[in-house]
């Protein structure tokens, strides 16, 4: 799993650098953009995947105690919050498609650019979608793991001698959440005043 994690670092890590270097590229086009994403929905975002590492956390620390019900409730409670991020994550994008946001589209206009610098706002776009919707894959790659989780974990499978896919299932679930720490701020908060 350590090696899996290092390897999606590289991964993500490149997305990161992309935008970095267009960010640094067009500051005042990334600026405006920004301003136009719904940070209270990222925000709630940020809190409901924080209250996920914290389930999962005693999801695992459930397993070490050998608790047959607790590890299925804070498994539970994980999946619930990684359903309710996919599901707020969906109305943000439903948003930005009811604003004619997505890149390539005919109609998309940015208030606040001129026309010369659309294109620009676009890019901006491309890696807000292509981020956020590598981080939501992941997350319903996670989502599949919890459900298998609380499937055998309702079988009687783990107990305090043996909890090691839970316990690898937290630190997957743990790296996706550190993803989105990184992506809040960087997409939402950074240079927000200046788009306003």
């Amino acid at each position: 799993m350590w090696l899996f994690l290092i390897t999606e670092i590289m991964f993500f890590g490149g997305m990161f650098a992309c935008y970095t270097v267009y960010r640094r590229g067009y500051p005042e086009v990334f600026a405006v953009a920004s301003s136009s994403l719904n940070a209270v929905l990222g925000a709630i975002n940020t809190g409901v995947l924080l209250l996920s590492s914290f389930t999962m956390v005693m999801a695992v620390r459930a397993g070490q105690l050998g608790q047959r019900n607790m590890i299925i409730l804070f498994l539970i409670l994980t999946l619930l919050f990684g359903g309710i991020f996919l599901g707020v994550k969906a109305i943000e994008w439903t948003e930005k498609f009811e604003e004619h946001h997505i890149p390539g589209q005919a109609a998309f206009h940015l208030e606040g650019l001129p026309p010369d610098q659309q294109g620009h706002a676009q890019l901006f776009f491309s890696l807000y979608f292509a981020m956020t919707g590598l981080h939501a894959l992941h997350m319903v790659i996670g989502v599949g793991i919890l459900s298998f989780l609380i499937w055998q974990a309702r079988k009687g499978t783990y107990s305090a001698t043996y909890f090691t896919p839970v316990d690898v299932a937290g630190l997957y679930w743990h790296f996706v959440d550190v993803i989105w720490i990184f992506l809040f701020p960087l997409l939402y908060l950074i240079d927000r005043h200046l788009g306003k």
